[in-house]
């Protein structure tokens, strides 16, 4: 221990006819209510859903008549509310994209709605068809349905681009040059993509322009995808949005998981890897609340331990002046130790693996003036750093190129040195706490005494205040993507900062801080979770989200100093403990079902002795 922007109104003529909500079936010949248009051929009926023919029986046909004439059996059917319509349509949409086109048409039938415009399912056949003139001419008649009529042009130079990269597939190079010419050009839209198409002008085969247009090619599969961009622009109720039912239940999925406490593994884009017949739920069994190994090798108090950056080491500083370095085996995760760096004689408070993992620096406690730069590969001290007796050289920070880093200390020194302990620039007068390089290379976040975290940038030596606290920040880890600061703060616990917004977002409730030094980390897959050390020997986990801890981890018999959580490995944590011990968690023994509902961690684990 240590001190879509299109607007959701319905048109009257897209909502379910009168007719059928009573019924009644529209009459032979005519278009159905879907949209569709319908002819007969032979007794058969021929309709034609969204560009694709289908020919269904005749005898539905006359089931259909048969069940609207007067004194049929069918009973009189209620008004469909808007959101029934819309349900109805959405699984319209989604039978049509399975092929199931009769079903569409009955459906539709049957309920008197319309999966689309009738105009809307014209310029839909018209554009998977390559008919350009007709799909153009089609967009006048859309232009009445939209309620932004201007994006009428941006749809035209999509439809326009489109007829012009099939053009020069085909080798049809002088209409190719008039669509860019007559066509394109006079809409005075989006000029610089006009200079990028004309270019492709000198593509001497087929297979070049489609490698730098980045383009399918002529065929259904870029015609679909234009239809997909050409959809966005034209509100719900005269076309769907494509694949709508799958979008919303996509939604419905993720915002499930997000509301899953115990939720730590990568989500997959597809449907097809959940069941939408459940509720999605994870059991804490198979979150890091159990207690897998305990590492003993140490003979004192341990104040740090850090995964290396690849998740495959484990790096632990202990007062007993050693600094261990174990190995993550990538199928059991179990650690087993793979080397003893020794002669740390004030100990080892704090660890920081270089961005590859070739390198590792460990500092000491505050009365130490000295910093270690070891290999780690072969064991051997590169550097060993002082630059003064008076100095203390509790904290440090890699730059992202692993060429240079920071340290620094409470007596007022912050430096900037080299691989070889050069110094390169110094800032003089900080009094550092913690230390933290951002990714861009330039601004380091160093926590000092006046109880703030200011940004520092050696380039142009300026400095800015970005958090202000009311009490010590004892220590303090930065979110990789640089926007959430994780504080330690004496007497009150762990409190989560927005950077970027300079404001408080919470405040963490249960752990037990005084004015020991605990380090907490971000962890879980998308850095979902929060885990800190507590002095009141247990370690608290807690969804970034929520103030109250999901899970306290009970094993350590004295304080628990720091917590790391593998980078890679989303199930797998370690805790360093004044009792001496390396405490590492993971998910509940694959046969220990009867016990696994507790979160004791002493249950179930090897012990790693000296």
């Amino acid at each position: 221990m240590q001190a879509n922007g299109a607007g959701q109104g319905q048109d009257s003529e897209l909502s379910c006819l009168n007719s059928t909500q009573n019924g009644e079936s529209t009459s032979t010949g005519g278009a159905h209510s879907n949209g569709l248009i319908a002819t007969t051929n032979n007794g058969n009926a021929v309709s034609t859903n969204n560009g694709i023919v289908s020919t269904g029986n005749s005898d539905v046909s006359n089931a259909t008549t048969s069940n609207s004439e007067p004194g049929s059996s069918m009973k009189k059917k209620k008004r469909l509310s808007q959101s029934e319509e819309d349900v109805i349509r959405l699984i319209g949409q989604h039978l049509h994209d399975l092929g199931l086109n009769q079903t569409v048409d009955l459906l539709m039938q049957e309920s008197g709605c319309r999966l689309e415009h009738p105009a809307a399912t014209k310029f839909r056949s018209h554009v998977m068809e390559g008919e350009w003139d007709k799909a153009e001419s089609d967009l006048n008649e859309l232009k009445a349905l939209m309620h932004s009529p201007g994006a009428i042009v941006r749809m035209k130079f999509l439809l326009l681009q489109q007829k012009y990269l099939e053009y020069l597939e085909d080798g049809k190079v002088l209409e190719a040059l008039q669509v860019l010419r007559a066509e394109l050009t006079p809409l005075k839209y989006n000029t610089e993509r006009i200079h990028v198409l004309s270019g492709y002008l000198m593509c001497s085969h087929a297979e070049d322009l489609r490698a730098k247009a980045e383009w399918e090619g002529k065929g259904t599969a870029s015609r679909s995808k234009l239809l997909d961009k050409l959809q966005t622009f034209l509100p719900p109720s005269v076309m769907l949005p494509p694949r709508r039912l799958q979008t919303l239940l996509w939604q419905a999925v993720e915002l499930q998981r997000e509301r899953c406490l115990y939720h730590n593994t990568k989500l997959d884009s597809s449907l097809g890897s959940v069941s939408l017949l459940l509720d999605h739920v994870c059991s804490r069994k198979q979150f890091p609340c159990y207690t897998q190994q305990v590492l003993t090798e140490h003979c004192n108090e341990v104040w740090f331990c850090k995964f290396s950056n690849d998740g495959t080491k484990l790096a632990t500083g202990s007062k007993d002046t050693t600094v261990i370095v174990w190995q993550v085996d990538s199928e059991t995760h179990q650690l087993k130790q793979l080397k003893t760096l020794e002669g740390h004689a004030y100990g080892v408070s704090y660890l920081a693996w270089s961005p590859d993992d070739t390198y590792l620096i460990a500092c000491g406690p505050d009365d130490c003036a000295e910093l270690w730069l070891w290999n780690v590969q072969t064991g051997e001290l590169r550097t060993k750093m002082t630059q003064s007796h008076e100095d203390s050289l509790t904290s440090v920070a890699w730059n992202p190129d692993g060429k240079r880093f920071v340290t620094g200390g409470q007596r007022g020194q912050f430096y900037q040195c080299d691989l070889d302990g050069n110094l390169l620039d110094s800032w003089e007068g900080v009094r550092v706490q913690c230390l933290w390089y951002l990714a861009d290379g330039r601004c380091v976040l160093a926590s000092d005494t006046h109880q703030r975290i200011r940004g520092y940038n050696f380039e142009d030596l300026t400095d800015r205040n970005i958090v202000q606290e009311d009490h010590p920040i004892m220590s303090f880890t930065v979110s990789k993507n640089g926007r959430l600061a994780l504080l330690n703060v004496a007497t009150q616990g762990v409190h989560l900062w927005d950077l970027h917004d300079r404001v408080l977002v919470r405040k963490y409730q249960g752990v037990t801080q005084g004015f020991y030094t605990i380090h907490s980390c971000f962890g879980g897959h998308n850095e979902d979770f929060i885990a800190s050390g507590s002095e009141d020997h247990k370690v608290y986990i807690w969804h970034k989200r929520s103030e109250l801890p999901i899970a306290e981890l009970s094993g350590h018999t004295r304080t628990v100093n720091c917590v790391s959580w593998n980078p890679m490995l989303p199930g797998l944590m370690a805790s360093a403990s004044d009792d001496g011990t390396v405490r590492i968690w993971g998910p509940a023994p694959f046969l220990d079902t009867q016990d696994s509902d507790g979160l004791n961690g002493t249950h179930h684990f090897l012990v790693v002795k000296c």
